[in-house]
């Protein structure tokens, strides 16, 4: 076809996107055309304002799960081919089949593809839907080489120079005799659909950029356009929006899932960015990574690196070093053979941590708008990688930041990743921080929910109360939330539906899971200024609940059931010690109150939440029947609150001869479950574990090593010494009764006068 040329590109190839820009300097086209779906031409304009990586996200209004994506980066022929058509105001428009029809169809085959031509589709959805050869990689084996990658890069981005003729040739070898699927078939008969409607608006010099694979079906006499309509009549077709969204290399990456993926995207940008010299280049910014790492790495490291980088590109018979070259001079001069190194610089140059940005022209939902005005007034610039950042909540600042992160985290956009708090108080938060682009497609699917990030976290919360079932200790997790995103027109709704299911629930083992995190909201919601109103009502009116049925539920357990719910009463003892003793009565008629006439709910004088559960602990620990795993804990628990003072009694009995083994030693792991500085501390009650285990026949011994194995396990290994110098101290011979050694020497004065005394013979009279 005279005037059209078809320019054959591998994506993201820097040599091939070098290529494009020369030749349509040399064209200069009336037309561009470029793979891509053509919904996007309206979003061509707002290119120049972009900094690549960037992504064509496609989804489906009200069904935002179906959404796709088309990225590109700097380095990628297309992006170039656009910015030459917007530079020299020639019309670009995108030419492969339309994204509403691409996302209609839900086979495995539907997917976009957007693959590298010659490289087979990586992603899951593409393994299916290419069953053709590798072209690349036929073209590699008939050219000696194993690795397609290796001999794209040597014979075209390397080279600079290969014309788009010749790849077209080989194209059309590769292609002879095969025959399209059904998917591949429908995107070429639309690629030259777009083809002729543009020959028929008059434009005489028309530049086709596309993947090199398609060449051959665009070049020559084209089909009937009646046999091209027949393949696109009756496709199923959907409303799709487009719009520009952030990319990153990380996800440019093909092992990333994503099918026309390269290995390198740092690579490739550098070999895009740097032409004077990229290998030199190249290795002083590996070594100015590494001396940033703190590892001295000179300038002669460098030179040598060059050196050999060279050297094996000559012995491998290549026209450049590539990253195979580099590579091994990193490893072996930089690195010095460390691979932990190596995978540092792999990381943060050859893939790389590149976040791109779009301009605020760009269309998007309220939501993504609402987001990038936080971001702004906030001060935290979405990255690609990961960043920490520490929260003092005092500061409005940092508390609004935490907000915003934990309002973010209802939505489903984990940008930032929770550490815990740091020191003594409640004041501080610690967040990893790493921005992905599928967050951009979380906040369009959550877009149904409000405008703003806190009425949409707001209608999630509130959508998530009243779904059906939802368990107790979800729903008190949800209070929690709604306290740290502060949302309190969400927190009504939220206890209210906390308060109606735990009236109902029956489990004890449901409410124990559910009291510490209603707790946390209830203690720490005024440090971060938010409204606690009815907490004080459900804790209590939960905690009266717990101690009614818990003597009920520690009865008949086996070992697994004991050691399960042993963790809850640790959880609700930690829980307790956060509560204001004695705490609030509500006493103002709200509508969360318990209906079910615990003091808590009535208003009524009570003992408090301490006195409340150390009375409860008190009367399990005289129970008999009392698994011994659960007695032992809950005498170490009253023991450390000084609320017993017979615990060697209590030891000594549990240790009697009357009790199998087994349940002794159940016992001393339950008692032991908090640490083993009281044996250190404690001289009898070390003394009465030693003794018990001492008189213990070997058979009965051998039963209950595993158990005991675990108990002093889980101790620290300086209170592991500690037990065992008291325990060896206290066998050895020539002790005193109180434990303390005996010097003989200084003691044989005092043994002849009593030996005197006596009357005994070699007594001294005089002492």
């Amino acid at each position: 076809m005279s005037g059209v040329s078809v320019l054959g590109v591998r994506h993201h190839g820097p040599g091939s996107a070098r290529a494009v820009r020369e030749e349509l300097r040399r064209l200069r086209p009336d037309m561009i055309l470029v793979e891509g779906p053509p919904e996007a031409d309206g979003l061509v304009g707002l290119a120049p304002e972009l900094e690549p990586p960037v992504a064509l996200l496609a989804h489906v209004p009200g069904s935002p799960s179906d959404a796709a994506f088309w990225p590109f980066a700097g380095f990628s022929p297309e992006w170039q081919a656009i910015l030459y058509g917007t530079a020299h105001g020639v019309p670009v428009r995108f030419c492969d089949l339309p994204a509403a029809h691409s996302l209609a169809d839900r086979s495995p085959a539907g997917a976009p593809d957007h693959s590298p031509e010659g490289a087979p589709d990586r992603s899951p959805e593409g393994e299916s839907a290419r069953a053709h050869l590798d072209p690349i990689g036929a073209l590699a084996v008939a050219g000696g080489y194993d690795d397609p990658e290796r001999w794209w890069e040597d014979v075209v981005e390397h080279r600079g120079d290969t014309p788009f003729e010749v790849i077209a040739e080989a194209m059309a070898a590769v292609r002879e005799g095969h025959t399209p699927d059904e998917r591949e078939a429908r995107r070429e008969a639309y690629m030259r659909r777009t083809l002729r409607a543009a020959i028929r608006q008059g434009h005489e010099r028309i530049a086709v950029v596309c993947g090199a694979w398609h060449v051959p079906a665009l070049t020559g006499p084209l089909p009937p356009a009646k046999a091209d309509d027949a393949l696109l009549r009756g496709l199923p077709r959907v409303r799709a929006e487009l719009t520009w969204v952030p990319w990153t290399y990380e996800r440019l990456a093909w092992w990333s899932g994503y099918g026309a993926g390269i290995g390198a995207p740092g690579w490739y940008h550098h070999l895009f960015t740097v032409t004077d010299r990229p290998v030199e280049r190249w290795l002083a910014g590996a070594a100015a990574l590494l001396r940033e790492e703190g590892l001295a790495v000179s300038s002669a490291h460098v030179i040598e690196a060059v050196r050999l980088a060279h050297g094996l590109a000559t012995l491998r018979g290549r026209p450049l070093a590539g990253l195979g070259e580099v590579t091994d001079a990193v490893r072996a001069v930089l690195c010095e053979g460390d691979d932990v190194l190596v995978e540092l610089v792999h990381g943060r140059m050859v893939v790389g941590d590149r976040l791109g940005r779009v301009s605020d022209g760009t269309p998007m939902v309220p939501l993504q708008r609402d987001l990038r005005r936080l971001q702004r007034r906030l001060r935290l610039r979405p990255e690609a990688l990961d960043r920490e950042l520490t929260l003092d909540l005092r500061k409005p600042l940092d508390l609004e930041r935490s907000r915003l992160l934990h309002r973010l985290r209802l939505l489903g956009v984990d940008w930032g990743t929770p550490g815990g708090s740091r020191g003594a108080g409640t004041f501080r938060e610690t967040w990893t921080l790493r921005w992905r682009p599928e967050y951009d497609l979380a906040l369009v699917e959550a877009a149904a929910l409000g405008v703003t990030v806190a009425g949409a976290a707001a209608r999630r919360a509130r959508d998530l109360a009243a779904a059906a079932p939802v368990a107790l200790a979800d729903l008190t997790a949800l209070v929690e939330r709604c306290l740290l995103a502060e949302l309190p027109e969400a927190l009504p709704d939220v206890l209210a539906a906390l308060s109606a299911k735990a009236a109902v629930d029956t489990d004890v083992v449901h409410l124990m899971a559910a009291l510490p995190a209603m707790v946390r909201a209830h203690r720490y919601g005024d440090v971060r200024g938010t409204s606690e109103r009815g907490l004080a009502v459900i804790v209590r009116s939960m905690l009266e609940r717990i101690c009614v049925g818990l003597p009920v539920a520690v009865t008949g357990l086996d070992d697994d059931a004991a050691a399960a719910l042993l963790t809850r009463v640790d959880a609700v003892h930690a829980a307790v010690a956060l509560l204001d003793d004695p705490p609030a009565a509500s006493g103002d008629g709200s509508p969360l109150a318990s209906g079910d006439g615990s003091p808590a709910a009535s208003g009524e004088d009570g003992p408090g939440a301490r006195g409340r559960w150390m009375e409860t602990l008190r009367g399990l620990s005289d129970r008999p029947g009392l698994h011994g795993l659960i007695e032992g804990r809950v005498t170490r628990i009253l023991f450390d609150a000084d609320e017993l003072e017979d615990v060697a009694d209590r030891m000594s009995r549990a240790m009697s001869p009357g009790h199998p083994p087994a349940r002794a030693a159940a016992w001393v792991e339950g008692f032991l479950s908090g640490g083993g500085l009281l044996l250190v501390h404690d001289a009898r009650l070390l003394g009465l574990v030693d003794g018990w285990l001492t008189r213990l026949p070997a058979d009965r011994f051998t039963e209950v090593l595993p158990l005991l194995r675990r108990t002093f396990g889980g101790f620290a290994a300086p209170e592991r010494r500690a037990i065992g110098e008291r325990v060896r101290a206290a066998g050895r011979p020539g002790r005193g009764e109180d434990g303390h050694d005996v010097d003989e020497r200084r003691a044989a004065g005092a043994v002849a006068t009593v030996l005197a005394i006596l009357g005994r013979e070699g007594g001294r009279a005089d002492g």
